[in-house]
């Protein structure tokens, strides 16, 4: 099978984001200001949250639950694209680096709009779960420590309704699931969420390769 994906140099990259690229000021700022930080490398792409953005957009999502907020840059793309009465929980267990990303928030206008959780995202889902959360939820966003990974998915399609879109971000991992060598920890989970995700005939399943790759499943 012939490789049909574009590579994408440094020109075509600045290409890509001057004639695709809306982001707002506030938006720019937080990007900005958490590339400064000692773990910048965990935020996620301007095109990539541009692109969440959109999926919020076109599902009409109105209640979202993000797993690893980091300093909410997903999180603003995806609260400014939901209804004004849109709710995003987020789930995160630092109050560190989430507090990068609250002032931003506010002065979006979506503050309101996230519920913000600090504790272990396993038990703020079975929270969500045990008070009748199953099926009320209409996306999902995992981007947190990977070998929890298929335990965030259980529980996030449960929570979610049918027709529901779960995503998970850095499921190519710099191209180390494909590297037999490569035995760490977080890309054995990768590869075994991967296959779990190919295999399972309850979601239908796009693996993009967009920013570190985001997988796209959907709950049927």
């Amino acid at each position: 099978m012939s490789n049909r994906t574009i590579s994408i140099d440094d020109r075509l990259y600045r290409y890509l984001l001057e004639h695709s690229l809306r982001e707002t000021p506030e938006m720019r700022a937080l990007r900005e200001t958490t590339a400064t930080l000692a773990r910048a490398h965990m935020q996620i792409s301007p095109e990539q949250g541009q692109f969440m953005a959109l999926l919020v957009e076109l599902t009409g999502a109105r209640r979202i639950i993000e797993i690893g907020t980091f300093t909410g840059y997903s999180a603003l793309c995806m609260a400014r694209a939901m209804p004004p009465d849109g709710e995003l929980v987020c789930c995160d267990v630092s109050t560190e680096w989430t507090a990068v990303g609250i002032p931003f928030w506010e002065r979006a206008g979506v503050r309101e709009r996230i519920d913000l959780r600090i504790a272990p995202a396993v038990d703020t889902l079975d929270t969500l779960i045990a008070v009748g959360g199953s099926g009320t939820f209409d996306m999902a966003f995992v981007d947190a420590d990977k070998e929890a990974s298929l335990d965030y998915y259980e529980r996030c399609l449960q929570l979610l309704r049918p027709g529901g879109l779960v995503m998970f971000d850095n499921t190519l991992w710099s191209g180390s699931v494909a590297d037999p060598a490569d035995q760490d920890a977080d890309t054995i989970a990768l590869r075994e969420l991967n296959r779990t995700l190919h295999a399972d005939q309850r979601v239908s399943i796009s693996l993009v390769p967009i920013g570190d790759g985001l997988t796209l499943a959907r709950k049927r």
